[in-house]
């Protein structure tokens, strides 16, 4: 706590005022990063684009605290935080109360927990690929387009069933 307080200039107290333990400050920086229930506002037939494109092309990650994506982005607050048992069992159950249920209840139907694991691992694994490769900056235009319109096609499959 100490060392957030200083990067941030207050008094560890006061962060302890207003946010309690450890956990609760990391589950405020969890809540004020985009909900995953945000990706199933829209139509559902174009779901797979719409995903596909932000994930080649936006900031899939950003947090409302950090319009831009430059200082602060939810995936990789989470994958830094696996080393974390503690925080790796917040990120465990905000992941389900916050994505993974939604997405299975939205996708509904046969299969719809295994469809909702399927789509998420495709959608963590692209961004995650975008954050190690610099969003895609080793791809031409054309061939980011190419990976957008085939990742767009596996995710419409997988919600669709």
């Amino acid at each position: 706590m100490r060392d957030v307080a200083r990067d941030v200039g207050v008094d560890a107290a006061l962060i302890s005022r207003y946010f309690g333990s450890k956990e609760d400050l990391f589950l405020s920086v969890l809540d004020s990063c985009k909900n995953g229930r945000d990706l199933m506002e829209g139509d559902r037939a174009d779901f797979g684009q719409r995903l596909a494109t932000e994930v080649v092309y936006g900031e899939a990650a950003r947090c409302e605290a950090d319009p831009t994506g430059e200082k602060m982005r939810g995936l990789l607050i989470l994958l830094r935080s696996i080393g974390s048992t503690k925080a790796m069992d917040v990120v465990q159950r905000t992941a389900n109360n916050r994505f993974f249920d939604p997405l299975t209840q939205w996708i509904g139907g046969e299969d719809a927990a295994v469809r909702a694991r399927l789509a998420s691992g495709l959608i963590m694994g692209m961004a995650i690929g975008r954050e190690l490769s610099d969003g895609f900056s080793a791809l031409t235009e054309e061939q980011r387009g190419r990976l957008r319109d085939r990742m767009a096609k596996a995710l419409q499959g997988l919600i669709d069933g």
